[in-house]
């Protein structure tokens, strides 16, 4: 049994889930620990980032205890005689500064990183937000005007109500046409037509002009800003301009009216067409109303509103009030001192006080933690480069890829804030990745359990992780119970648990886990199949077609998996062709020297490009089916631990699903393809449960063997209409395994079909063997003729009715072919010796060929092929007596036989499971011999065959008992003891040496 799978104990003791570590060897164990972990370098860019905001936290906190403590607490008198209530004001301002820091606190989290959190004080800019700055700039240009004193403060609350509406959480990010808050959908739909028509009073009159004298005091404004009268040209193209910009606007918002008449009318090629365009209309009109607003102004104005218009882009980049606090400390503290330094330079009562020292030392604290600040916002804006670094050596790949980075750099942040700066971060991206798995948001599961696939899919992230889960039994519990999730809205996140107990299943012991091996079994419900009963125990509404989600998304991609994993390999095929194109033009010295240069120059471009881009993520193929993937589980959960294997024969429905499987159906709604794959799996996970060793593979072969369509399945998948190698090789060695058991022996040589199909596998010698599976093939496919031959008459008749099949075995002797080395002897002595009557004169020929071969390989063969070897030669001697002496005698080999009978039978007194029938062949040749010769036995006596049988008379084993042996467990019981063997042996030999005295005398 070439393909036997030795399972080792698991402790069945413990009561908990256990993580084998992971099975590395020597070489790789070494790499793995020299390797630094990918999130390293972030894991060092946040620590700083979090340690120049933390010293600024500190930093202000000392400030806010100085302020009040000291200053207000020590000189409230003193800072207001100080000529100025300014130091006052500062102190006061900078103080409730602090304290709304303070209220909003690491306890309120979602208020601290709305005001003040360095992540997120910057956000790109996206084309919704021209809209905020167009409505900005214009209400700007209608508030500047105003006459002073007149209206301010109504003009002022007009002013910040517009721009906190406009940069509020109600500005919706997105160009969506229906959102469910009337609000925010109020907002989206008519905030475009509002920046257009807000342009309107701004271009009614010279803004320059009311500007400057708004400054003045006066109408004589030529003297400081020449004449600004515009052309009547210039006033006709800015209103037409106007109006096309309002036109524009007014029809895409008009498209997004959810009226019956509006949506027939977009219905038709034109509404399509506007549909599909109205996005870039919209972002081109407020670029075009944003150059208006800047073009309509002159002279010093148009510099007011492009200094503004930086502004406004300055404020809506900014993701919450971080920068704008930190630039008020600045400027507060920097005012401060100023007025402070040139007001009370030589002050000798301040400095016998010390309050102006004191105040020095408040707002030098306050500037310096508004710049820390700053510094920590800034070096946030490049956490885009160990980011992508990340994304490259963890080898994520998508935009899922990037979510993971983002989500782990906030998360790494925050663990940063909370604790001590020095104290020791137990941060990666395994604990991520289980942080995220066992907390109570479905986001939070479903970006955590991809990461966890996608960071077991690298080996040195792999050993990370599994070091992590051997402890985190909470962790092992929630993945297996997300197999269970069987509700639509989880489907994903049950796609990659299973994925990821697929990684995780050959080290995983789950003796105690409650209801696992169910959950593993519901992976295999799938309702793509028809269901279809006896007519008369159903209805028809019991019969209704459905299928399985997971399966639908899979029928939209390729026929075959390598199809699609390979989608992007002819690009870079054609790429690499056209590098190696250039090194086959003329070598000329000029010309192959420019042309190392630019290969030089287009490999770094290359790099660079990999680096910055996101490599694509791997699509999902029919290997993913939660079918499929069920299987695999069971097939690794099985070759981990015969423990594991209790568990899933106690699933009283698992195999027969997996057995469900092995058939090619046409009531399915699968593909071809999709089938293809299921098939496999099935076959493979059968496989593995049918070569289980001890009593628990015994009663798994059983439950295997009596499903009723099993054979029937097998038998269709070695026919002609099956192409796949692979899948006959699985179904072979299926067969093999199960063949162990008489009944089931006796069952597949009644299924003539069967063995006729195995004939053909075994025998086709034209087999071009390109592939390890086409080697194998004709390997399996005789081991299992071998076991189905083993002590069943009817089998080897069947067999014997191949024309040739003796000769056919012959020649795999005399070729000494690998793949036949063990099955063609054994085949050929199982013929000699079950159907002895049915062998013919040339096939009693064709055996007396073999011999001398068969001869030759028992003087230096071992093991378990000297057993077979001595078995097929015992079988010869007992079929053809006459032309094995005379083979024994003309070869002039007799006496090496007998002395390499007599040594095997020495070297084999401890018989084991690998040849338990060693010294149970050698007796029977040794009998054959002397039965047809008795002259042989002398041979015997001069090597002292009688002493070696008083010792396998005292050293009997039950292990000689069984012809076959798959772990401890014996199969085959042999009808004749050891012990009668020995008997007759001696009996011959007495006989002989009897016969030899009474001549003598």
């Amino acid at each position: 049994m070439e393909d036997t799978i030795t399972v080792g104990s698991g402790g069945g003791g413990e009561h908990r889930v256990q993580v084998a570590a992971a099975k590395l060897g020597g070489g790789q164990q070494q790499q793995g620990k020299k390797a630094a972990a990918p999130e390293k370098w972030l894991n060092g860019f946040v620590r700083l980032v979090a340690l120049v905001e933390r010293v600024g936290n500190a930093l202000g906190t000392l400030a806010f205890t100085w302020a009040t403590v000291v200053l207000l607490g020590g000189y409230p008198t003193s800072l207001t005689a100080l000529g100025s209530y300014n130091d006052f004001w500062f102190a006061t301002a900078i103080i409730f500064l602090e304290a709304a820091r303070m209220f909003t606190g690491s306890n309120n989290r979602s208020d601290y990183q709305l005001f003040f959190r360095t992540k997120g004080a910057f956000r790109p800019l996206g084309w919704n937000w021209l809209i905020a700055i167009v409505c900005i700039l214009d209400v700007w240009k209608l508030l500047i005007p105003l006459p002073h004193k007149k209206n301010v403060m109504a003009a002022v609350v007009l002013y910040a109500m517009i721009i906190l509406l406009i940069l509020g959480k109600s500005m919706t990010p997105k160009f969506q046409p229906s959102l469910r808050n009337p609000l925010r959908r109020a907002i989206s739909l008519w905030s475009p037509l509002a920046a257009i028509l807000l342009m309107t009073p701004a271009m009614q009159h010279d803004h320059s002009r009311d500007f400057v004298r708004n400054i003045t005091g006066n109408g004589s404004i030529t003297t400081i800003t020449g004449d600004f009268a515009p052309t009547r040209s210039t006033v006709v193209a800015k209103w037409i301009v106007f109006l096309l910009l309002l036109v524009s606007v007014l029809v895409v918002t008009i498209s997004r009216l959810q009226f019956p008449r509006i949506i027939k009318l977009l219905d038709s090629a034109w509404g399509r067409k506007l549909v599909s365009w109205r996005r870039s209309i919209q972002n081109i009109c407020m670029l075009a109303a944003l150059v208006m607003v800047v073009l309509t102004t002159d002279g010093f104005f148009r510099f007011l509103i492009i200094g503004m218009l930086v502004i406004v882009a300055v404020m809506v980049s900014s993701g919450n009030l971080q920068i704008p606090a930190a630039v008020l400390r600045v400027v507060f503290a920097g005012l401060a001192l100023s007025h402070l330094m040139a007001l009370h330079k030589n002050n000798k009562e301040d400095e016998e006080t010390n309050l102006v020292p004191s105040l020095i030392v408040f707002y030098a604290m306050v500037t310096a933690q508004g710049i820390l600040y700053t510094v920590a916002c800034t070096l946030e804006i490049f956490s885009f480069i160990p980011r992508r670094s990340l994304i490259r050596r963890a080898g994520f790949r998508g935009q899922l890829g990037v979510e993971y980075v983002n989500l782990y750099y906030a998360y790494a942040l925050e663990k940063c804030m909370e604790k001590a700066v020095f104290a020791p971060k137990k941060t990666s991206l395994g604990n991520f990745a289980m942080d995220s798995l066992n907390s109570d948001s479905p986001k939070n599961h479903l970006y955590g359990i991809q990461l966890m696939h996608s960071l077991l899919e690298k080996e040195t992230t792999r050993a990370r992780l599994l070091e992590k889960l051997i402890t985190s039994t909470k962790t092992m519990a929630r993945i297996i119970s997300m197999l269970g999730w069987t509700s639509p809205n989880y489907m994903t996140v049950r796609l990659y648990a299973a994925k990821v107990t697929a990684e995780l299943a050959k080290d995983l012991q789950v003796i105690a886990v409650p209801r696992a091996m169910q959950l593993v079994s519901a992976l295999l419900d799938t309702d793509g199949k028809l269901k279809k009963g006896n007519p008369l125990l159903q209805v028809d509404d019991e019969q209704e077609e459905r299928q399985d989600p997971i399966l639908s998304t899979a029928n939209s991609q390729e026929e075959r998996p390598n199809a699609i994993r390979n989608a992007d390999d002819p690009p870079k095929q054609r790429q690499q062709e056209t590098l190696q194109g250039t090194h086959n033009l003329p070598e000329t010295q000029t010309r192959s020297a420019h042309i190392h240069e630019q290969n030089c120059i287009i490999r770094s471009l290359q790099k660079i490009s990999e680096y910055w881009t996101v490599p694509k993520e791997h699509p999902l193929t029919y290997h993913d089916q939660l079918p499929a993937l069920g299987m695999l589980i069971v097939d690794k959960l099985a070759s981990c631990d015969q423990n594991n294997c209790v568990e899933i024969d106690r699933v009283t429905d698992l195999i027969p699903k997996i057995i469900g499987f092995t058939s090619f159906r046409s009531d399915t709604m699968n593909s071809e393809a999709q089938q293809m794959v299921l098939v496999k799996s099935s076959l493979k996970v059968l496989q593995r449960l049918t070569s289980i060793e001890g009593e628990i593979g015994k009663a798994l072969r059983y439950k295997i063997s009596k499903h009723p369509f099993l054979l029937r399945n097998l038998a269709d998948i070695l026919g002609d209409n099956i192409r796949d190698q692979e899948l006959k090789k699985l179904a072979v060695g299926i067969l093999r395994n199960i063949s162990i058991d008489g009944n089931t022996r006796q069952e597949i040589g009644n299924m003539k079909v069967l063995i006729t199909r195995l004939m053909k596998a075994f025998l086709d010698l034209h087999r071009t063997s390109n592939t390890d599976v086409d080697f194998l093939l004709p390997k399996v496919a005789g081991q299992a003729l071998a076991m189905l031959a083993m002590d069943n008459v009817h089998n080897c008749l069947v067999m014997l009715k191949e024309p040739e099949f003796i000769t056919k075995l012959k020649n795999m002797i005399l070729i000494q072919d690998e793949k036949y080395i063990y099955v063609a002897p054994s085949l050929l002595r199982s013929m000699c010796q079950h159907a002895q009557a049915k062998l013919t004169e040339l096939d009693l020929k064709e055996l007396s060929h073999t011999l001398r071969e068969v001869l030759e390989r028992i003087m230096n063969a071992e093991g378990a092929e000297l057993e077979i070897l001595i078995g097929l030669s015992s079988q010869i001697c007992k079929v053809n007596p006459e032309e094995f002496a005379q083979e024994l005698d003309h070869g002039h080999i007799r006496q090496r036989f007998v002395k390499r009978l007599v040594d095997a039978l020495n070297a084999n007194m401890k018989p084991s499971a690998h040849c338990p029938g060693i010294r149970r062949v050698i007796l029977e040749q040794s009998i054959y011999m002397m039965e047809c010769n008795s002259h042989y036995a002398n041979c015997f006596n001069e090597f002292r065959m009688m002493d070696a049988l008083s010792i396998v008379e005292e050293t009997p084993s039950k292990v000689e008992n069984y012809m076959v042996f798959l772990g401890d467990v014996g199969f085959m019981e042999c009808g004749t003891p050891l012990f009668a063997l020995v008997d007759r042996a001696k009996e011959l030999m007495g006989r002989q040496w009897l016969q030899g005295i009474n001549s003598a005398n």
